[in-house]
């Protein structure tokens, strides 16, 4: 079996996405309280189950797997033909977070592995004509960082709201091309020291650049922004062009201007900024979420995809990856140094 590190079994996947569901919605997040499913919190617990374990074990049959969702989705819609309180609220709500994130997990491991679009994006995900490029001047500042209390559902690592005082900056209005980055590829052909590559799913043939998408090739289009590079590429494309990736709140600012002043990529879009806590942060029952990621090894993104829901597009969601991964529908912009 060929195990890629980015890549869950896809059967383990939505096997997960059912357990998670039902543990926190209807066991209230206690293993004493029993599952629907024969060995569930064994085979289906992310936080317990290591990664190259989830290839190996044996699992029920898609059948049964798809008669656990089934049943665990009854109940769930049985719960809500009743009052509910604010606690099953939250786990609900919590539930159709996690599954939104995992879709697109589904996507970008469809593109990874080179198969055919698994689902339908919720807009489409061919970018438009990149804006000619501009850097936005943005003042010294005061900017409210984080999520307000009673403000709806909300990740633990956007505890809370404060106050963040910021230099004066100047953004780019729209993200890295593939043009541009095309640039910096080919600058480095012929320099033995360097270690420039093209990103993963591109390739030239007799003199002509393609690009991957799902599991066709089609030629690159240069002005559209860049994608599947990583926080480690995108860094070295900064230092390149002298230049360097926003910090999580110069981003943040960017995408609370008028939409008129700014083209979004759909893309996450990298920043310089590390995963970390804001002080006062406490962790939510699901205490896996952030807390293990918060050493430093992990980057924070801002923006979305065209596989992200609308529910889950807001200004102070923070998403977060390895800086080495590229999988995922990421691109960057950048600033001036």
């Amino acid at each position: 079996v060929l195990i890629l590190e980015v890549v869950n079994p896809p059967h383990w996947e939505f096997g997960h996405l059912t357990w998670f569901h039902e543990f926190w919605v209807h066991r209230k997040g206690q293993v004493s309280n029993s599952s629907l499913l024969d060995n569930s919190d064994y085979l289906f617990n992310s936080s317990e189950i290591a990664h190259s374990d989830r290839w190996t074990i044996e699992m029920p049959s898609i059948e049964r797997l798809l008669q656990y969702n089934l049943e665990v989705f009854q109940k769930t819609l049985e719960l809500l033909e009743g009052g509910i309180d604010a606690e099953t609220d939250y786990f609900i709500q919590l539930s159709i977070f996690h599954q939104d994130m995992h879709n697109e997990a589904f996507a970008y491991m469809w593109q990874t592995l080179g198969y055919k679009a698994p689902l339908q994006a919720f807009e489409s995900s061919a970018p438009e004509k990149s804006l000619a490029l501009n850097y936005i001047e943005m003042p010294k500042q005061s900017f409210r960082a984080g999520s307000d209390r009673n403000g709806g559902f909300i990740f633990d690592n956007e505890k809370w709201a404060h106050t963040v005082e910021l230099n004066d900056f100047a953004i780019a209005n729209r993200a890295v091309t593939n043009g541009e980055y095309l640039e910096f590829v080919e600058s480095n052909k012929n320099d033995s020291s360097s270690n420039v590559q093209a990103p993963q799913y591109w390739k030239k043939e007799g003199g002509d650049w393609y690009q991957r998408y799902f599991d066709e090739w089609y030629p690159l289009a240069l002005d559209e922004p860049v994608c599947h590079v990583s926080y480690l590429d995108a860094k070295q494309y900064c230092d390149w062009r002298q230049l360097r990736l926003p910090t999580e709140h110069e981003l943040s600012v960017l995408m609370s201007q008028d939409v008129n002043q700014w083209q979004a990529s759909k893309l996450w879009e990298w920043t310089s900024s590390p995963f970390m806590p804001f002080s006062g942060f406490s962790p939510d029952p699901y205490i896996d979420y952030s807390n293990p990621w918060f050493d430093g090894n992990y980057q924070v993104l801002k923006g979305w995809s065209a596989y992200t829901p609308k529910r889950l597009r807001r200004n102070a969601f923070r998403n977060f990856y390895a800086p080495h991964r590229y999988d995922h529908f990421c691109g960057f912009r950048t600033c001036l140094l």
